[in-house]
């Protein structure tokens, strides 16, 4: 059945409506030309400040230059009114693009110019035409240095052909533009120094939304919003009816039925939201009042509840468990109450995380789509004041007719031409297997292989280190093949600090000749903490806090000051991937540290005679 549920009766189009979602593979300009799109409305005063990106709203978002959470916001062009939702463009964080895809009725697809459809490009594309939304294709970035067009242009018609597109779909308008000189053109030869073809594109081709204007009230929410005063606020398109400020409404939730009220009633105009008394159907909205609102659930008429069935998002494919922080140098928030009120409270935005109670009351599984899905998870909370400890993470194996199966990802890379025997090699002993191999631009080779997930955990260092910084790589979750038997982890062993104390120049400069430090002079370290890694496979207990015992003996120049290499810089991300089965990150609002399970030395070395 082609109409969805509600759409009976009186359908009507309300045409001073347009709803579109922008849609790409990460760093293709989404939204930047989201920027460029408000500028150019008159969103902004004249004289006014505005920051880059600024739908980017989030801190880690911003340092990042990434989108981490879906937005909405709205701009009038020639009397009607355009809804734009901005999506990220991270594979980890799919569920964002999936859920919001519903509450629009066309997308614009960002293509570089220079890289052309990359894997997210088709992950988010194969998305939306399943929905039958109608697509603009937008090539961007057509000033940057080697881009090329048409080339993309042909890549795109390829995509679309390949993801078997109707013959309407592939009827799609294609807009030239460089959303950070804010200008678009419908052909390249022609001269712009505006984007207003891509409003007029958006109300000429955009059908505007089918609703019953007339029927009962029905709105599915698709995202949650939260504010200190309000509480929780509901998104979503209505997709019948009229919403009134302060009518009492009938919730459909998953499992039963509960009534509520409507507080306030908001809409988009440009990024601020705006306090109205009624909206028709198909414009989108945020609502507050109803307290126990979730992702999915369905807004109706008090007398008429009827639920609309919500988009299946995809399965998590990595977990790890987060443990309450054991360690002798613990702060507050370290309780396990703490952390399961703060990660229960992230399920209820974030759709595509899951979290399990385990047999410890001290730990918990959280599964995600991805490292950096569940990476930002573990920044977020330690800027709020969370200490944890975090494993390695470990992908989710499913069991398929009896047989043991693991989740395989498309994996592409573009790197230097001298390095690809390197990279060939290193993928190969991950159970990597290569699809096809072409030029990219001069000097860079672009491979494309499949690869057991489990492989890419801990590979990304190592890969810009081989490729000295100039490859990138690209992955995306493709399906779940029989397991591929056993992948070699890390080669060496690390440096384990011996007991508690603070690390002296001495005691560090004897350390720094068995391996590379992760800490300087001055640091407070704890038994069982790791402080370097060993440059043999093995690991070693080492004192760093050892002093130089004073002597009456004076020899010339065994008293110049030692020399200590610089340590080693970890991140968060690369502290995750670093970690063996047998260590821990420890996460604090200060300080990231490494550290084994077991801390005392002793029952380490039991452990591991056993």
């Amino acid at each position: 059945r082609d109409v969805p549920i509600g759409r009976r009766g009186g359908k009507m189009n309300n045409k001073n409506i347009r709803n579109i979602a922008i849609i790409a593979h990460v760093d293709h300009g989404k939204t930047t030309l989201v920027d460029a799109l408000l500028k150019q409305s008159h969103v902004f005063r004249e004289n006014e400040q505005v920051a880059e990106r600024v739908m980017d709203s989030g801190d880690i978002e911003k340092e990042r230059g990434i989108t981490i959470l879906s937005k909405n916001t709205s701009v009038m062009y020639n009397g009607v009114k355009i809804n734009i939702v901005d999506t990220p463009g991270h594979a980890d964080f799919g569920g964002e693009v999936e859920r919001v895809l519903k509450t629009v009725d066309g997308v614009l697809l960002l293509v570089d110019a220079f890289e052309g459809p990359m894997p997210q490009t088709r992950e988010v594309l194969k998305k939306a035409l399943a929905l039958n939304l109608k697509p603009i294709v937008v090539i961007n970035k057509i000033d940057r240095p080697g881009a090329e067009p048409e080339k993309a242009l042909d890549k795109v018609i390829e995509l679309f052909i390949e993801l078997n597109a109707s013959d309407e779909q592939l009827d799609f308008p294609v807009i030239y533009a460089s959303a950070k000189n804010g200008i678009a053109k419908m052909n390249l030869s022609d001269d712009s120094d505006n984007i207003t073809c891509i409003f007029d594109t958006i109300i000429d081709k955009i059908e505007p939304p089918t609703c019953d204007m007339d029927g009962t009230m029905q709105m599915l929410v698709s995202n949650i919003d939260y504010d200190d005063y309000l509480g929780r606020i509901a998104i979503g398109r209505i997709e019948r009816g009229k919403i009134k400020n302060g009518m009492p409404v009938s919730i459909c939730k998953q499992e039963k039925n509960t009534q509520g009220k409507i507080a306030k009633l908001f809409t988009y105009m440009g990024l601020k939201r705006v306090e109205v008394d009624e909206v028709d159907a198909g414009d989108i909205v945020a609502i507050s009042g109803i307290p126990d609102i979730s992702i999915g659930d369905t807004i109706c008429d008090l007398a008429n509840p009827e639920k609309i069935p919500f988009v299946n998002i995809d399965e998590p494919t990595v977990s790890m468990t987060f443990s309450v922080n054991n360690g002798p140098f613990e702060g507050e928030f370290v309780t396990s109450r703490h952390i399961r009120d703060r990660l229960f409270k992230e399920l209820e935005r974030n759709v595509s995380l899951r979290v399990k109670e385990t047999a410890s009351p001290d730990s918990f599984e959280v599964c995600g789509r991805g490292e950096l899905h569940l990476s930002v998870l573990i920044e977020e909370m330690r800027r709020e004041g969370y200490e944890l400890l975090v494993s390695r993470p470990k992908v989710i194996f499913k069991e398929i007719d009896g047989v043991k199966c693991e989740p395989i990802e498309d994996l592409f890379v573009n790197v230097p031409d001298d390095a690809i025997g390197t990279v060939i090699e290193k993928l190969g002993r991950r159970k990597a297997e290569m699809k096809n191999m072409e030029p990219a631009e001069a000097g860079h080779t672009k491979i494309e292989f499949k690869i057991p997930a489990r492989g890419l955990i801990g590979y990304r260092t190592e890969f810009l280190t081989d490729t000295k910084g100039t490859g990138t790589m690209n992955s995306i979750f493709d399906c779940y093949e029989p397991y591929k038997g056993d992948i070699q982890a890390r080669t060496r062993g690390v440096l384990v600090a011996f007991e508690q104390g603070t690390s002296i120049t001495y005691g560090l400069y004897n350390a720094q000749l068995r391996g590379e430090l992760f800490i300087g002079p001055g640091v407070e370290v704890y038994e069982g903490m790791i402080v370097g890694i060993n440059s043999r496979n093995e690991d070693i207990s080492i004192n760093v806090c050892k002093e130089k015992h004073l002597t009456n003996t004076r020899a010339s120049g065994s008293d110049d000051a030692l020399r200590l290499v610089p340590p080693i810089q970890l991140s968060l991300e690369k502290a995750i991937e670093f970690i063996a089965e047998d260590e821990l990150v420890e996460v604090t609002p200060k300080n990231i540290r490494l550290r084994k399970v077991i801390l005392n030395n002793k029952d380490r070395e039991k452990a591991a005679r056993r």
